[in-house]
């Protein structure tokens, strides 16, 4: 008999809904919410009231798409943390009562730990090489930057994170000083493959061991902006797309440097990329370069699995369902924790 778990994901502003079958994925529903490009950034109580509106519609089509009846289901998985409380509690309720109603298990899921695991979901074509244990895994979002050192599925160490701004940060609030819509980091690597990245420096950090920090970068960038506005009111439209490749091609190497220290150290060639900047076309470059340079294996997401989606916590639920590993109904979503 299949294995079939339900993944269910609401940490921020995405519903998603995936089926995964024997590690097989069936169906990966997502459903966006335009409403926060308006803010600049995600609105807690919008994004939770949208996830009430999407959660069902999402789920059945998830279950359509995958052509399994509800009555197949082994398991659901849900996201319970970190992430927005008011969207988490509505994806944590659903799963709950959905479990309950089917008298299936359910399967509690930590969001940064679904992104790394997202390298061993399993097309329908099998085409999709996975890490071997131990391997490095740089996670890169919105609010994590964090090199993690993958034992098992159930053994994760971060050995080194940003102490202030994450990349996906300082991506999305450069752009929001050159006037770029929300989120930034799409907009950024789209300019930046027009632009010069040698027409500007900006500043690199010097923090020891592998921790990271790009507050530094951030003021550096906006003290360039500063000083020649003064000079030239026109001077962001002008050197838009130079701005962007030199501010990605910083954030890239401030990344790309630590992580090459950490393989060195401990002797790792297995290394991947998990979370939303990994859809970084320049990121995504320095990584093949280094495979190339270092002898590294690499492991790179495809770029629906890069931001947040159900697929990766339906593969975590079906690691946790396999060691018998499960939620009591009694659990609350978290909004912060460290892997």
């Amino acid at each position: 008999m299949k294995t079939t778990v339900l993944g269910i994901e609401t940490s921020c502003d995405d519903t998603s809904a995936a089926v995964i079958s024997d590690g097989v994925l069936l169906s990966n529903v997502i459903a966006g919410q335009a409403i926060h490009e308006a803010y600049g950034g995600v609105v807690p109580e919008l994004a939770s009231r949208a996830h009430q509106q999407n959660i069902i519609p999402v789920v059945h089509e998830a279950l359509k798409r995958a052509g399994i009846k509800k009555e197949e289901l082994s398991a659901i998985a849900f996201t319970r943390g970190p992430g927005l409380m008011g969207s988490l509690l509505v994806g944590t309720s659903f799963a709950k009562g959905f479990a309950q109603a089917l008298n299936i298990p359910l399967v509690e899921v930590n969001h940064l730990q679904a992104h790394v695991l997202a390298h061993f979901i399993k097309d329908k074509d099998g085409n999709n090489p996975q890490p071997k244990f131990p391997f490095l895994c740089l996670l890169v979002s919105g609010g994590n930057s964090q090199i993690i050192l993958v034992r098992a599925y159930n053994d994760m160490e971060v050995i080194g994170q940003t102490i202030d701004d994450a990349a996906g940060e300082a991506f999305d609030k450069c752009a929001k000083v050159m006037g770029l819509p929300y989120p930034g980091g799409p907009i950024i690597d789209k300019l930046a493959k027009e632009g010069n990245a040698a027409a500007f420096q900006f500043s690199k950090p010097r923090i020891d061991g592998y921790n990271y920090s790009f507050s530094g970068l951030k003021t550096s960038f906006l003290y360039t902006l500063r000083d020649k506005i003064k000079e030239n009111p026109n001077f962001v439209e002008e050197n838009k797309n130079d701005l962007c490749a030199a501010l990605q091609t910083t954030i890239i190497d401030i990344l790309m440097e630590k992580l090459r220290l950490a393989a060195k150290e401990l002797n790792i060639n297995e290394i991947a990329v998990a979370g939303g900047v990994s859809a970084n076309s320049g990121l995504r470059n320095a990584f093949l370069e280094h495979a190339d340079k270092y002898s590294w294996n690499v492991y790179i997401p495809k770029f629906a699995y890069t931001t947040d989606n159900a697929a990766m916590i339906a593969i975590t639920g079906l690691f946790k369902y396999n060691d018998n590993v499960f939620c009591d109904i009694t659990e609350t979503p978290f909004a912060q924790t460290i892997i």
